[in-house]
């Protein structure tokens, strides 16, 4: 699974990412061979309505403009991945347009040099028509577009096979909904080594160990040979940031914005442990703290 095009496919991508493969537990390099370890990915949204205080008061002013933002990713956080949020385009809130989307992801695609995955809104018709025009916008760069779930994929299938690009599906905590989501994009005529998996990462205190719980039956099954199951994982663990016990204000549990890093930081190992092969992260500190982790747990230093 790769995933960023490289220079002499005629993309801008600097490198050629390529996540999944194992043939064992994760981490596992004892007993099994893991070509491709865990990557980190960091998010960036479009719109500070989606950004919570306690970050803007940790990252600084930079999560305003999110091309600077995708930079900073890119030049001081050490990501490998850049996952540009649309949330703008939600028509209940910025309803912003597919150009400004577009005239967007076509920016940060000239600022950045790492593979890059877009997501919509969430809202089906809109989302058809901006992923549509950031398909286009991409071609040549083979980005990976989401989210698409069982009952809007359609659309994003379309959008992702007209220009090459890949596709992440969303299933909401169910294997079988997982395994189902694939089915219907192989179906759709989407090729395996173009889709990752969602399936949906719990933060601390919300319900991460039904995700974990899922995620490694995802794994397993693919291990034990389900061919449908034998995509790569993505989980989104920046969710941490929107968990009430996190940030709420309680002078006993220390500043929220050092709690949020260490909430993200669990639910992130928690995701890697249990199969991701992708972690989308939010806070810098959080996503260093997860690279030592994966040193330590490859045997590095």
């Amino acid at each position: 699974m790769a995933i960023g095009a490289t220079r002499a496919e005629g993309g801008t991508r600097a490198q050629r990412l390529i996540v999944g493969g194992e043939s064992g537990l994760p981490f596992h390099g004892f007993e099994s061979e893991i070509p491709h370890p865990p990557v980190v990915a960091m998010d960036v949204l479009d719109t500070m309505r989606a950004v919570p205080e306690e970050l803007l008061h940790s990252i600084g002013s930079v999560v305003k403009e999110p091309v600077e933002w995708a930079k900073r990713c890119e030049t001081d956080w050490g990501a490998d991945v850049v996952v540009l949020k649309l949330q703008s385009a939600n028509p209940e809130e910025e309803n912003r347009s597919a150009e400004d989307c577009e005239a967007l992801v076509k920016e940060v695609i000239r600022s950045i040099s790492l593979p890059l995955m877009v997501y919509g809104c969430g809202f089906e018709e809109k989302d058809a028509k901006v992923l549509e025009a950031v398909s286009n916008t991409g071609k040549g760069e083979r980005l990976f577009l989401g989210l698409a779930e069982e009952k809007a994929f359609k659309s994003i299938a379309a959008a992702s096979m007209a220009n090459g690009h890949g596709i992440v599906a969303f299933s909401n905590l169910d294997v079988n909904l997982a395994k189902q989501m694939n089915i219907l994009l192989l179906d759709f005529g989407v090729r395996p080594e173009n889709v990752i998996m969602d399936p949906l990462m719990a933060a601390l205190g919300m319900g991460l160990e039904y995700s974990y719980s899922v995620i490694e039956r995802l794994r397993l099954g693919a291990l034990l040979g389900d061919q449908v199951l034998q995509m790569p994982i993505i989980c989104d663990c920046s969710c941490a940031w929107a968990v009430p016990d996190a940030l709420e204000e309680n002078p006993s549990r220390g500043k929220p914005e050092l709690r949020g890093i260490y909430w993200e930081t669990i639910t992130a190992h928690a995701a890697a442990i249990a199969g991701a092969d992708i972690v989308i992260m939010r806070h810098p500190q959080a996503a260093a703290r997860l690279r030592s982790a994966f040193a330590d747990l490859g045997g590095g230093a």
